[in-house]
């Protein structure tokens, strides 16, 4: 079994060593003269030798004592170091906050809330992990996000998920497409059109293709890409239509006509995604909260 180490001790002698006397050391430490002998007496005890000779004029150190001096003194040196080094680190860690969100959501309605995080939390540094859903819940569940923006999903025993709102899924348009003029369109209307879709990984891709499956047929898969912004960009040209959540149109500033449909109702459900059992720190509820907030005022 390894010995216990006295570092309260150790402590108390190399005080006494450096500083000359015992009234100086326990002014030092803040002890009275009673607990700094003690301490002493108790360190000698567990070693098994003198380490201080005292008189009642001054104290020298025996010959354990000058061996065990400097010793002792880089030791408590290194360890002082080491625990001002994790204390920093671990202050450091508090003042930052970490979370991750879909991009799509961070995009649209996260700017206003890290404006009004930062005024309330002036003290507290924000890293925002924008990814998609799957990625999300692996940087919950390893503690590297304190907690996600995501979609409902397949749900897991080490998760708890709120869920926050709903949000529908449109078909998007450019501005010049035949379907911009109408206020709402059926699948019928989109047997023939150029569609492009996000890749197979893709949350929103899997979804469409479920509710899409009666007219799949009907429909010019044409274009496959990586992200909504890309799918966005390709609509707003008028290379081809899409089927997106509704945030999206307002994502490329209202110029793409987000129709609705007559028919069906594609929909998704957002909230918030925590590790099971893991608190939050107090940071990490009030930006929860402000995110709660900001997506339920936009239904």
């Amino acid at each position: 079994m390894p010995t216990r180490i006295d570092y309260i001790g150790i402590e108390a002698f190399v005080a006494i060593a450096q500083l000359g006397n015992f009234v100086r050391a326990s002014a030092h430490l803040n002890l009275s003269q009673a607990a700094l002998s003690h301490r002493i007496r108790k360190l000698e005890d567990d070693i098994g030798t003198r380490l201080l000779l005292r008189t009642t004029r001054e104290v020298s150190l025996t010959e354990a004592g000058q061996e065990f001096l400097p010793i002792a003194r880089r030791n408590l040196e290194a360890l002082s170091t080491a625990y001002s080094a994790v204390q920093t680190k671990a202050r450091a860690q508090q003042q930052t906050l970490t979370f991750a969100c879909l991009p799509t959501i961070a995009h649209f309605y996260l700017p206003h809330v890290l404006e009004a995080f930062a005024i309330s939390h002036p003290d507290i540094s924000i890293r925002l992990q924008e990814q998609p859903a799957d990625r999300v819940r692996e940087l919950v569940i390893s503690g590297e996000a304190e907690f996600g923006v995501i979609l409902t999903g397949v749900q897991r025993w080490d998760l708890e998920f709120k869920e926050v709102r709903r949000e529908d899924y449109h078909l998007l348009v450019g501005p010049n497409h035949p379907l911009a003029k109408q206020s709402s369109v059926s699948l019928a209307d989109l047997a023939g059109e150029r569609f492009v879709r996000i890749n197979t990984q893709s949350t929103n891709r899997q979804m469409v293709d479920d509710f899409l499956e009666p007219v799949a047929g009907t429909i010019d898969w044409r274009y496959e890409v990586q992200n909504a912004a890309m799918a966005i960009a390709m609509v707003m040209q008028g290379v081809a239509v899409t089927i997106l959540p509704s945030i999206s149109a307002r994502l490329s500033g209202y110029s793409l006509s987000s129709l609705p449909f007559s028919d069906i109702q594609i929909s998704r459900t957002l909230g918030i995604v925590t590790r099971r059992g893991a608190p939050l720190t107090a940071a990490a509820q009030a930006m929860r909260d402000q995110i709660i907030t900001a997506l339920r005022r936009d239904d």
